[in-house]
């Protein structure tokens, strides 16, 4: 094959895989995996409250450096309609939940043996972790890998729409 012809097929792939990717202001895919208990628990289970997805494993050093934040979000803000949806792409049960335990995280959290060959991951286009997104409280994105301040100024904002 040429050089061009190599050349249009990688900018057309690049350009399907950049298409494909999920964008704010749509609806994200249902996601059905066992949680702590082996109960599966549906993402559609938390429709009606304003909800972080947050793509994650026991190894990953930047996930387990903002599992303190992300807690600290949820306890702030479980009481006004806030959850979090704990996505783990470990494959060792075991030391999901001993990471769990050693965090003291407290929100919903479903895990995904299949580490990277997960199918729910590659629904997401999640390619890297920490993956997150912000979810209303129709499960519609409103921003995707949002952290610090800016995620508790969403949060705020999304969980005060709920008030009547």
């Amino acid at each position: 094959m040429s050089k061009y012809i190599l050349t249009v097929l990688a900018i057309l792939f690049n350009s399907a895989v950049v298409n494909a990717q999920l964008k704010t202001g749509e609806l994200v895919p249902e996601i059905e995996l066992p949680g702590k208990v082996d109960t599966i628990i549906k993402l559609s289970s938390l429709k009606g409250k304003v909800v972080l997805i947050d793509f994650w494993a026991s190894w990953c050093g930047p996930c387990r450096a903002a599992n303190p934040s992300v807690q600290k979000l949820y306890k702030k803000y479980k009481d006004k309609g806030f959850e979090v949806f704990a996505v783990s792409l470990d494959v060792k049960k075991e030391l999901w939940l001993k990471a769990i335990r050693r965090d003291g995280l407290t929100y919903t959290h479903v895990i995904d043996s299949e580490g990277w060959l997960s199918k729910v991951a590659e629904r997401y286009f999640v390619d890297m972790l920490p993956t997150n997104f912000l979810l209303d409280k129709t499960g519609k994105i409103v921003a995707i890998n949002i952290e610090g301040k800016e995620l508790f100024d969403k949060v705020k904002e999304l969980t005060e729409s709920l008030s009547p």
